[in-house]
């Protein structure tokens, strides 16, 4: 039954000859590229100038990175870069013979991203917008379940963030991580996820006067991408030795994830 499995092994990217473009990259600016075009309709549809796009584009840019590095940085990774600190903000690693070699900034989490975010858009919202925060959340909501979809499928690609082994033949074998066994593909469950939630909110925006009710559409997306986080996490591996059991069963992805479900909840039933 071995062939229910699938053998990942892909290329690092796309080879150009002088340069290659790494495929989790192409990923991460294919979803800005087609949500920057998305939010174009959007903005025309809400009679908003598309000359606030750029603004929008730098604040959430900037906001996600910074947000998403710190958080893999005091959500998971605390212990290593208390005793680390200037390889926070550098792109070096200091090695035991003293020195340093260049690694890129590898640790980033999508919990920092959802706190980093809102953020810079209530910002963004008083200063270029003259609107509510929860007017532009309602919006953004649609893009960042887009973003998701292309970013978990850049981890498939780098076969990272992979899922606990299946214990049959069904699965992935993720060959470029050296694993053998077929295991959860979950960084598939969770980008198709993703983007059956963008399709939910795409139709309601543009199909219903739910827009209207400020709040409800990133309520919604609260409730259902953090919902879906939460129950995926049971069959990853974990991402931080030790800490798969912290509370109740429960590890550091799920328990971060349970506060923003409770804000969406919130959001959807509040009164007006």
């Amino acid at each position: 039954m071995q062939y229910l499995s699938v053998v990942w092994d892909p290329s690092i990217g796309i080879d150009l000859g002088f340069f290659t473009i790494r495929w989790y990259s192409l990923m991460f600016v294919t979803a800005f590229i087609l949500g920057t075009y998305l939010m174009k309709k959007i903005y025309k549809n809400d009679d908003i100038s598309h000359d606030k796009l750029d603004p929008l584009f730098m604040y959430t840019f900037v906001s996600m990175l910074i947000g998403m590095r710190l958080g893999d940085v005091f959500f998971y990774s605390w212990d290593y870069y208390q005793n680390h600190l200037l390889e926070i903000v550098i792109p070096f690693k200091k090695l035991a013979d003293g020195s340093w070699k260049f690694t890129g900034f590898t640790g980033f989490a999508s919990h920092g991203a959802a706190i980093a975010i809102p953020i810079a858009l209530y910002f963004y919202a008083k200063k270029h917008l003259n609107k509510s925060w929860l007017f532009i959340l309602d919006r953004m909501g649609i893009m960042v379940a887009l973003a998701g979809f292309f970013i978990r499928f850049g981890n498939f690609f780098n076969s990272e963030i992979y899922g606990k082994p299946t214990n049959s033949s069904f699965g992935v074998i993720f060959r470029a991580a050296g694993e053998t066994v077929p295991r959860h593909p979950t960084q598939l469950y969770e980008a198709f996820s993703y983007l059956v939630l963008f399709f939910i909110l795409w139709f309601v925006y543009w199909k219903t006067a739910k827009k209207q009710q400020e709040g409800f559409l990133f309520g919604i997306f609260m409730i259902v991408l953090w919902s879906l986080r939460l129950v995926i996490e049971y069959l990853k591996e974990p991402q931080v030795d030790g800490r798969e059991d912290i509370i109740v069963g429960l590890n550091t992805g799920q328990l971060l994830s349970i506060p923003l479900i409770l804000i969406g909840i919130w959001l959807v039933f509040r009164k007006k």
